[in-house]
């Protein structure tokens, strides 16, 4: 049972929601005490919930009081499952290359850089890749977009749209194509019906979406991906209790990964970057500190080497640490068309490290 459905009053839901209190498991092991000092309200208030949530436990086990455990997976299947993973291109044949065919479903994939590298702008390139049909070596998927800064730019994405059925009409280096070129049915509106918009203004009106987007992929299974632009910006603010950030954090992160293996969907979280003073000196950093940094299965960081756009694989359980070249064009993001001979990394400036 999700907390939308307890028998508890919209305050007290809104209350936990603002807690990080998220799921029915967070709140099992909790005394009176603490629930009421962390929703600010009294010991017999608290107890109540409490009660409820106990009597929603208990309906949630089919048989009254043992919890079902999912059978055991072997490295074989897994390793079978990794291989078979569908990715969508990010339309820049380099960057698709150290992705390993680009970004995977089935995993949570962190991408951060410095203001005007091209997050937003990879992030609205994605959700009309995904849409790229079966025949043309994509997903034919949807997208859910998540806004939290106000970034989405709709004209942008009608030009990524066009671009990319001018890409599918002349067979560009990023589609796998087995035949000839034909005509393509999609048009660039329906690239638009086709990405699911969500503006949100809060961190409380993050997490309550987050919690709904079981609910919302369940009814529209042919989304494959979720984008979050940026995870960072409703927790950069007006958190004093760290530890409540830590917690809100952790518990969205576990929902998005859950997502994304329930739904065999990609989710990519945007970040932005922040300061940290190390060994007498300022450097660049992703935001939202160590924890955070664990949340991922993949992080990819962006950065600027001379005037060329770069993307650095930064973390990643199955992919090695690499670089590659990558533009922001008028189509979108594209295959660095430089003649220069790339530049070897030797030290990055940005580093996945808390501040």
């Amino acid at each position: 049972m999700e907390l939308a459905r307890l028998p508890i009053s919209a305050s007290q839901r809104g209350k936990l929601i603002s807690a990080g209190y998220s799921s029915l498991s967070s709140l099992s092991s909790l005394s009176p005490s603490t629930l009421a000092q962390d929703l600010k309200i009294s010991e017999d208030e608290a107890l109540e919930i409490l009660r409820v949530v106990s009597q929603g436990s208990r309906l949630d086990k089919p048989d009254g009081g043992h919890a079902i455990v999912n059978g055991a997976q072997t490295a074989w299947d897994m390793l079978h499952e990794e291989e078979s993973l569908k990715c969508i291109t990010t339309s820049c044949a380099d960057l698709d290359d150290i992705l390993g065919g680009g970004i995977k479903c089935k995993e949570v994939t962190e991408i951060g850089g410095v203001p005007g590298i091209g997050k937003t702008q990879l992030g609205i390139q994605l959700a009309v890749n995904v849409q790229i049909p079966v025949t043309y070596g994509g997903l034919g998927g949807k997208a859910i977009y998540i806004d939290t800064e106000g970034s989405f730019m709709l004209e942008r994405a009608l030009q990524i749209a066009e671009a990319c059925i001018e890409d599918m009409s002349g067979n560009n280096d990023f589609l796998q194509m087995d035949f000839q070129p034909c005509h393509i049915k999609m048009q660039s509106k329906d690239f638009l019906q086709n990405i699911f918009y969500f503006r949100v203004c809060s961190y409380t009106e993050q997490i309550a979406l987050i919690n709904y987007l079981d609910k919302f992929i369940s009814e529209h299974k042919d989304v494959n991906i979720v984008i979050l632009d940026s995870v960072t910006f409703h927790f950069r603010q007006d958190f004093d209790d760290l530890a409540l950030r830590t917690r809100l954090l952790s518990g969205m992160a576990l929902k998005l990964m859950k997502l994304a293996k329930k739904f065999s969907l990609a989710v990519v979280l945007l970040n932005q970057v922040t300061t940290k003073h190390t060994e007498g000196s300022f450097q660049l950093t992703l935001a939202l500190g160590d924890s955070w940094s664990h949340s991922c299965t993949n992080r990819i960081i962006l950065y600027w080497n001379g005037d060329e756009r770069y993307a650095y694989i930064d973390k990643s359980p199955s992919l090695r640490s690499a670089s590659a070249p990558y533009s922001v064009t008028g189509k979108g993001i594209r295959t660095t068309t430089s003649k220069c001979k790339r530049v070897k990394l030797i030290a990055i400036s940005i580093r996945a490290d808390s501040y």
